[in-house]
């Protein structure tokens, strides 16, 4: 695969940005399971699909959607892949049940079903001209137990959080906006990612250097509650991703700039928020995806600046060790990172080159990446500029 040019990645990562900087409407989508949005296992293929968005070309950019079945030591490509995407798709999901992928990008919102075999078939109707619905978000997540989409607004006037609830058909129904003023006035907001506690209790969001506001979540009403606001460090920081432990016991926010690194916080009564001792601990350069793998003993942040993975393994009070060879080369701007539901692979999508790494974990260094395999997301021309991963569960 050819490495694009300056030029080249510079109009993706442009691409990238404006997606997730518009303002517009904020309805979006939400994953839906094969009954009633609950959360069992539907599908139990491993698979990954990816987004790409190719501006080799400025006149003529290249949107497709990318599948792959994950083996032993493989990527192989699905068949009937890459699938033509008539807008630049920015973000992926998969929800609970493996029965749904969802893809949105350009305020645009479309839904598949999953095949028992990874192929797709679009909700509504199979020549993409209707969409589930219009969208102008920056991220979303899903509820453990598949019946909330909430995702994080646009707008950077006001924390916003959309809420909708999931119907057995994929559909969603608005169900509120819940909205935050900053206590720091000062501040501005930069909406960036959102994560949901697995325990289903608390929902997070980082908001560049406007920080991050922890909310209380209540999964039977869906009334989100802000309990807690943390405060960039300066006007020079900012909070780019985050994530929860298996427990829902601590947050663990990735932060680049001054006092960069990642900076877990104990989560007490209330949503109270403390610290974790000898925080921050060191990152490399822009880092913007975060995720604790599928034991919960290790935390992985791709950083996209430095084309690089820093792993940890997690001690006692959520305490942060390096692991030996951090941090590990991945693909030029590496975008996203995600865990394969074998519980035996890390993969890692990028804007330059390769489009998509695939990585296993050491037998000897525990947490350790070793680079496995890498393939091609299928774009008429490479690299194919992969914004994003979504992974069967």
């Amino acid at each position: 695969m050819k490495m694009a040019s300056k030029r080249q990645q510079s109009l993706i990562l442009a691409v990238s940005l404006a997606l997730v900087s518009a303002t517009g409407c904020k309805n979006f989508f939400v994953p839906v399971n094969g009954s009633g949005g609950g959360s069992t296992v539907v599908n139990t293929g491993n698979y990954a699909y990816v987004a790409n968005v190719n501006t080799a070309s400025s006149t003529n950019p290249i949107y497709t959607l990318s599948g792959f079945s994950i083996g032993s030591g493989t990527i192989t490509a699905l068949s009937g892949f890459p699938v033509v995407m008539p807008f630049p798709p920015a973000l992926t999901a998969v929800n609970p049940a493996n029965s749904i992928l969802y893809v949105a990008g350009s305020e645009v919102v479309y839904g598949y079903t999953i095949a028992a075999s990874g192929a797709l078939t679009t909700i509504l109707n199979a020549d993409l001209t209707q969409g589930l619905a219009n969208a102008n978000i920056v991220a979303m997540t899903i509820s453990p137990d598949g019946q909330w989409l909430l995702a994080l607004d646009a707008s950077n006037t006001v924390v916003t959080v959309d809420e909708f609830q999931i119907n057995a058909s994929g559909l969603l129904t608005l169900e509120a906006d819940t909205q935050y003023s900053l206590l720091n006035s000062t501040a501005s907001i930069v909406p960036s990612s959102i994560a949901v506690a697995p325990t289903g209790n608390y929902v997070a969001v980082s908001l560049g250097t406007g920080g991050d506001v922890l909310f209380g979540f209540d999964t039977t009403t869906g009334v989100l509650t802000a309990d807690t606001q943390v405060n960039a460090p300066s006007t020079s920081s900012a909070d780019q991703a985050l994530t929860f432990d298996s427990t829902g016991s601590t947050l663990y926010i990735a932060r680049s700039g001054t006092a960069g690194g990642v900076v877990p916080y104990a989560i007490g009564n209330g949503g109270a928020l403390t610290e974790v001792a000898g925080a921050p601990f060191a990152l490399g350069n822009g880092p913007s995806s975060i995720l604790i793998d599928n034991t919960g003993k290790y935390l992985y942040v791709g950083n996209k600046i430095d084309s690089t993975i820093s792993g940890f393994s997690i001690g006692a009070g959520s305490v942060l060790t390096a692991i030996a060879g951090s941090p590990f080369a991945a693909g030029t701007n590496v975008s996203a990172v995600g865990a394969d539901n074998s519980n035996m692979y890390l993969l890692s999508t990028s804007i330059g080159s390769p489009d998509l790494k695939m990585y296993s974990f050491d037998t000897i260094t525990p947490g350790k990446l070793d680079p496995l395999t890498t393939a091609s997301t299928g774009a008429p021309t490479e690299p194919a500029g992969a914004i994003s991963i979504a992974l069967t569960h």
